[in-house]
C-alpha cells in the first residue's frame, strides 16, 4: 500500500503564497494526484489534480492562484497556491488515485492546515 505524506502548510497573511508537498511511498507513475480541501463545515472539493501524463484540472475557485504539478522521479505532488484569500482556510488532502502496476488505488493523506487570515 503506498502512503502520502503532505506537508507545507501554515499561516499566511491573504494575498501570499504557499507550497504544499505530498510524498507518496511509492510510485506515483501512471496514477492521477490530487489535492482536496475541505473547510470546517464543508465538504471535502477538488482544488486540483493533474493526471500521469500531467493533464490538469483546476476548480474555477482556484483557477490562474493554485499551480499543480508533479516530480514522478521523486514521487512527490505539489502544490503551489498564490494570492491566497481568507476562503482558502481549510484542511488540503492528497489523493493518488487510478490503476497502475499496484491495480487500482484510491489513497489518502492525513491532511495538511492551511490558514489565511485577513
Amino acid at each position: 500500500q503506498v502512503q502520502l505524506v503532505e506537508s507545507g502548510g501554515g499561516l499566511v497573511q491573504a494575498g501570499g503564497s504557499l507550497r504544499l508537498s505530498c510524498a507518496a511511498s511509492g510510485s506515483i507513475f501512471t496514477y492521477t494526484m490530487g489535492w482536496y480541501r475541505q473547510a470546517p463545515g464543508k465538504q471535502r472539493e477538488l482544488v486540483a489534480r493533474i493526471t500521469g501524463g500531467s493533464t490538469t484540472e483546476y476548480a474555477d475557485s482556484v483557477k490562474g492562484r493554485f499551480t499543480i504539478s508533479r516530480d514522478n522521479a521523486k514521487n512527490t505532488v505539489y502544490l503551489q497556491m498564490n494570492s491566497l484569500k481568507p476562503e482558502d482556510t481549510a484542511v488540503y488532502y492528497c489523493n493518488l488515485r487510478g490503476s497502475g502496476y499496484r491495480g487500482y488505488l484510491d489513497v489518502w493523506g492525513q491532511g495538511t492546515l492551511v490558514t489565511v487570515s485577513s
